[in-house]
């Protein structure tokens, strides 16, 4: 039976005490796993102490300044089996204060930062403890007792309101079950406390399925704040961890880097990447740099969990892909009408598993529409080959339908990547009066001097069909990305008014 996160905790804590569960890179600082359990059972009798009931739920706002605040308080709120409810803390306090309302919390954990003037908070909230305050004060709640909880958690109990990213739309609360969080059977006999480094905010789908993950195979978070590729690059030459992930806008910084060719790479034996799809050159030129690593691609959304993983041996076989389904994962490929397509055919993936069906918080037209009989409809598109190997090329409403012709903006961007001088690029379709739409494309360049429009739409005419290659293309700084690392096109659109061309 799968122990659930608490549980592993309590199991993990007990067998070895002073391991260390966790390290903050910026400062050198360890997190024992006695410490994690002993402290997150005086923060889950604080707040019982503040009247907080199992089912209530909880808001998390600790900025990535403070992981260990951040890992103690979600595993206490998971502890008083309340409901976490994590929060991107970029966003704006309008954008805040509509989530805390939407959610419905009892109380919010959160950084200073997050209770300044532009971040003011509903006054309907039972009670709020701030980091870096001297009133309600964090660690003023922890109780002194640290002695176990006396409650039982159900895998099916609700565990957290994980809310979307809203790169199409207003987010929606996902609600996740313990059991979503619990997908591995591994429980370490032994801790070999090397490292795996990570950058990804805990409050995103896949940082939350990191709080765990390194602990089932015995070892060590290193969390890194703020994710700089010269840091990154430094950190895994000097601290040697043997396990990293990376989301692919994180990839794409660290090869760009003027270190990437030189940094020692080789105590990486594994580098796992997900969240969204990676252009092939780029895998290609990170794999060359960790040649005895296993690089493996991974795909999954808020409203399911993990979906897939490039299975270990696999040695760039498949590159490009995210791998094939997980033990009890179901991935179809369907048409427009609902009709499953075969091996190499572009469509929506839909996905089916074992485990509880998620849903939407509050929001059962929204799940209606989502879920269908069992089957998630991700709203992505992809195709199955022949080898079971799922590749994801792009969102269906991210599909651009020029003059009648269809086309996929990841393929046009894994296209551009090949373009020595471009770091990243991002295509979507704008307006057009006569064709419907046109294709745009929004690129970074490591160049001083960008190169000419006109040498980037002859390189792409070699490798793509003419009504592919974008006729409209911008140079900018950097791309508009969330939390989770994922570019906002929404936001490049609604700026294309100002963009300057050659």
């Amino acid at each position: 039976m799968t122990l659930l996160q608490p549980e592993l905790l309590a199991h993990l804590a007990d067998a070895f005490p002073d391991a260390i569960a966790w390290k903050n890179l910026a400062d050198d600082s360890d997190l024992s796993l006695g410490s994690w359990h002993t402290q997150s059972n005086q923060l889950a009798r604080g707040m019982h102490s503040k009247g907080l009931l199992p089912g209530d739920r909880v808001a998390l706002a600790i900025t990535e300044d403070y992981p260990f605040e951040w890992l103690i308080s979600y595993m206490a709120i998971h502890k008083a089996g309340a409901v976490a409810v994590p929060l991107n803390t970029r966003l704006n306090r309008t954008e805040v204060a509509a989530i805390l309302r939407h959610a419905g919390v009892k109380a919010l954990l959160a950084s200073d930062a997050m209770l300044a003037p532009d971040h003011t908070v509903d006054s309907a909230i039972g009670f709020i403890a701030a980091i870096g305050r001297s009133d309600r004060s964090w660690s003023d709640l922890l109780d002194p007792d640290g002695s176990d909880i006396d409650h039982r958690l159900s895998a099916d109990d609700e565990a957290d309101i994980m809310y979307t990213s809203g790169t199409t739309g207003a987010p929606k609360g996902v609600i996740v079950r313990h059991s979503g969080l619990s997908s591995l059977d591994r429980v370490p006999s032994s801790w070999h406390g090397l490292g795996f480094i990570t950058s990804s905010p805990f409050s995103t789908t896949s940082g939350s399925l990191l709080i765990c993950g390194p602990m089932r195979g015995g070892l060590s978070g290193w969390f890194l704040p703020k994710f700089d590729p010269a840091r990154w690059l430094q950190s895994v030459e000097t601290k040697r961890p043997v396990a990293a992930f990376l989301v692919p806008a994180m990839v794409q910084l660290i090869v760009a880097d003027t270190y990437f060719e030189a940094a020692d790479l080789s105590s990486l034996f594994v580098v796992n990447i997900g969240s969204a799809p990676i252009a092939v050159e780029t895998l290609r030129k990170f794999g060359r740099r960790v040649p005895a690593a296993d690089v493996m691609c991974g795909y999954g959304m808020t409203e399911f969990g993990a979906v897939t993983a490039t299975p270990v041996g696999d040695s760039g076989t498949h590159a490009g892909s995210v791998g094939r389904p997980l033990p009890g994962v179901t991935v179809q490929i369907i048409d427009p009408e609902g009709n499953e397509l075969q091996a190499g055919e572009i469509g929506q993936i839909t996905v089916h598993g074992e485990r509880h069906q998620r849903s939407y918080f509050q929001d059962p037209e929204g799940s209606t529409l989502t879920w269908n009989e069992g089957w998630l409809l991700s709203g992505d598109l992809g195709f199955v080959d022949p080898d079971g190997f799922l590749w994801v090329v792009g969102r269906q409403k991210e599909l651009i339908i020029r003059g009648g012709h269809n086309i996929v903006p990841g393929e046009v961007e894994a296209a551009l990547f090949e373009y020595p001088d471009i770091v990243e690029a991002a295509v979507t379709g704008v307006p057009h009066p006569v064709l419907g739409e046109d294709v745009a494309a929004w690129l970074v360049t490591k160049a001083a001097r960008p190169p000419s429009v006109e040498s980037v739409r002859s390189f792409l005419l070699e490798r793509l069909a003419d009504y592919k290659v974008p006729r409209r293309i911008t140079f900018v700084d950097a791309l508009p990305r969330n939390e989770a690392g994922k570019v906002l096109k929404a936001q490049l659109m609604m700026d294309d008014e100002d963009r300057s061309t050659e």
